[in-house]
């Protein structure tokens, strides 16, 4: 049965964290809806990069996933931090025992959802002191996978996000396989 994601993107999102995830994860068959928060129109990321999301997060929402993430930047990681929706998608998430996945500064979102509180995360440095202050314990590592809640530092650690998502829903087999056509190793 095909894995399935939803990325959810809003104005200020980091395009790398998005496109790098979303590319990765459909490259290894993970069939990937990126639902934009306000809706459907385009969003424009924090370097001016424009995204079309494939649907809005009301309609995406519909459905359940495999998992669900978050990228980071900013204004994205405050208004998905500050969002009643989010908050809803990611509790039931979370009550499933599905996955979690949050980039960059995006955990500060599982912090104002009370999403797994205490567990072990990084993020961007930025917000390290609100995940410490929240009583996460937190990690200096590039990607840490703790329960259902992968969380990682930035930009330049997507790569490594992804591919953590990809082994945990698709095997390291698969890891293996669509790494070498990437150059990464």
């Amino acid at each position: 049965m095909t894995k399935s994601a939803l990325m959810i993107v809003a104005e200020g999102a980091e395009e790398m964290e998005v496109v790098i995830t979303v590319d990765v994860l459909r490259r290894a068959g993970v069939d990937v809806t990126v639902a934009g928060l306000t809706g459907s129109d385009t969003v424009k990321c924090s370097r001016s990069i424009v995204i079309k999301p494939d649907s809005s997060l009301a309609e995406a929402s519909k459905k359940d996933f495999d998992v669900v993430i978050l990228p980071g930047g900013q204004p994205g990681s405050n208004s998905l931090a500050a969002s009643a929706d989010v908050g809803r998608v990611l509790q039931s998430q979370f009550a499933a025992k599905r996955l979690i996945a949050a980039i960059c500064a995006a955990p500060i979102a599982l912090k104002s959802h009370a999403i797994a509180p205490g567990c072990v995360l990084t993020s961007h440095p930025s917000v390290k002191d609100q995940m410490l202050d929240a009583g996460y314990k937190y990690s200096e590592d590039r990607v840490v996978a703790f329960e259902n809640v992968v969380t990682s530092r930035g930009p330049g650690t997507a790569f490594e996000f992804a591919l953590k998502l990809v082994e945990l829903l698709e095997g390291e087999k698969k890891v293996a396989e669509i790494t070498p056509p990437m150059l990464l190793k």
